[in-house]
């Protein structure tokens, strides 16, 4: 997708039915084509009679909501976090993981963080279930590559809290009610089956590369 105004829906790294049978193909067509689209043209909605701000990447935009006008403050921010979330989430999987678990220096934080790739899984799927309502769940490190699992509620990011992503599930009933309906433990335990952690191993190594500044913008 475009990196600034007007932002483009970025197509999926795999196809509708790619990630059966634990997600299936309408959850992933309906999620991607009608719920991150909408965020997408929400956004662009928003910002265009707004031009000093069309140079602005997704993650400026966050990170300098209060700089924006009041009018269109709330709008940009959850669809701009919305438009950030949905692409990272649907990157975060893949139809054939190459491991069950993470290697090389993500390992080794999440080892030192949580004791073991199973107890990461346990804390980050009970941070999932345990989220009242719609919202994420987020592996995410510190600028020194420290680790630490969270939750955020409707489209919000650990990025305002100075935090990277490396990993995140969304539990927005959309994510999976067509095919588990109100069983979110279900969906959670079939979305592991698919989380690409060499992904995930490649966001672990950009933390503390420097923040993002919506200074000079």
């Amino acid at each position: 997708m475009n990196e600034q105004y007007p932002f483009e829906l970025a197509p999926l790294p795999y196809s509708y039915d790619a990630l059966e049978p634990y997600i299936d193909s309408r959850t992933v067509s309906v999620h991607h084509d009608r719920h991150q689209a909408g965020y997408v043209k929400k956004l662009n909605e928003a910002l265009r009679e707004f031009p000093e701000f069309h140079s602005w990447s997704l993650e400026q935009l966050i990170l300098g909501c209060d700089r924006l006008p009041e009018r269109i403050r709330t709008d940009v921010l959850r669809n701009a976090g919305g438009v950030w979330s949905h692409e990272f989430y649907f990157d975060c999987m893949t139809p054939k993981p190459a491991s069950v678990c993470p290697c090389g220096a993500l390992a080794k934080a999440v080892d030192a963080a949580f004791g073991s790739c199973e107890r990461l899984r346990d804390v980050m799927t009970q941070s999932a279930l345990t989220r009242f309502g719609s919202g994420w769940a987020w592996l995410a490190c510190d600028g020194d590559g420290r680790l630490r699992v969270l939750s955020t509620g409707n489209q919000d990011t650990p990025l305002p809290l100075g935090l990277r992503p490396v990993l995140c599930v969304d539990v927005w009933e959309h994510a999976y009610y067509l095919k588990y309906l109100n069983l979110r433990a279900d969906y959670l335990e079939a979305w592991w089956k698919l989380v690409d952690w060499q992904f995930a191993g490649e966001n672990y190594e950009a933390c503390g590369c420097g923040k993002i500044s919506v200074e000079n913008t």
